[in-house]
């Protein structure tokens, strides 16, 4: 036997257990400006600007979650290109989230595509770590993280022509006429959608902000390598029913929104 099987308990619970500190961190952003990318192509792209995000606390328990589980199933905004059959250890359709928020309809839509690799795309720590314990609590093994902005993340993470869907569910309204060069839905993103698209791929988009979708309407033919496909879609090659109404849909619905949702398809 070896002094290391004979080393006492709390000595080994001191060398597995990370630090207070490093538990923390788990999943943090680095600090300074955020990743930024430059886009010459003459399109509209949204800018991160001084754009304050959101920070929250997380319970004990979703702390625990993270350390546990976010070194196998997250990643944060980086120039790291993804190994998408690595990372799922398998071969399968992939399907990116842009904005995934707590994970309401991620969770649900992924419980009934297990065949579909999904990978959530959130700024807010909280609410990815929502979606995580529920991707634990559900044995959701084909649900990923990233921690990032979404248009960052798909530039420099995602390779080109390697997704099977997009999904963008409610992106941010910014309903003020002078922020709307913030919003997700412009000429430059529907041009980096289609390009991280494989042919076929599919575009899916909702938002229950009756100006925003004015603002879409204008832009659904502004990308040529996109067909739009108007909805429904019956023969959609992909899931589009959300499964559920999230708790923020369901506000949209008390105040009479109408949800509006748009599918693409990408060209051959």
């Amino acid at each position: 036997m070896t002094d290391h099987d004979t080393a006492p308990a709390d000595a080994q619970s001191t060398t597995n257990t990370p630090s207070a500190a490093t538990a923390a961190n788990v999943g943090e952003l680095p600090p300074g400006r955020p990743l930024q990318s430059t886009f010459d192509d003459g399109l509209d792209y949204p800018r991160l600007g001084t754009v304050s995000f959101r920070r929250g606390t997380l319970t004990d328990n979703q702390q625990r979650l993270f350390v546990e589980h976010w070194p196998r199933v997250g990643k944060v905004l980086s120039d790291e290109r993804i190994d998408v059959d690595q990372w799922f250890g398998r071969t399968a359709p992939t399907i990116v989230e842009i904005g995934s928020g707590t994970g309401t309809s991620t969770a649900a839509m992924a419980a009934v595509e297990q065949d579909t690799n999904v990978i959530a795309v959130e700024l807010y720590k909280p609410g990815l770590a929502k979606l995580l314990g529920a991707a634990v609590r559900g044995n959701l093994d084909n649900i990923r993280l990233i921690r990032g902005d979404g248009i960052e993340v798909l530039n420099r993470m995602i390779a080109p022509e390697s997704l099977s869907g997009i999904r963008v569910f409610f992106p941010d309204p910014w309903p003020k006429a002078k922020h709307h060069k913030r919003r997700i839905i412009q000429s430059g993103p529907l041009r980096l959608f289609a390009s991280r698209l494989r042919p076929g791929g599919v575009l899916h988009v909702a938002t229950d902000h009756a100006d925003y979708a004015e603002w879409i309407d204008e832009l659904v033919n502004v990308e040529p390598s996109l067909e739009y496909m108007g909805w429904p879609w019956e023969d959609c090659p992909q899931l589009t029913d959300r499964q559920l109404i999230t708790k923020f849909e369901g506000k949209g619905l008390n105040k009479d929104h109408v949800i509006r949702e748009y599918l693409w398809r990408k060209r051959g």
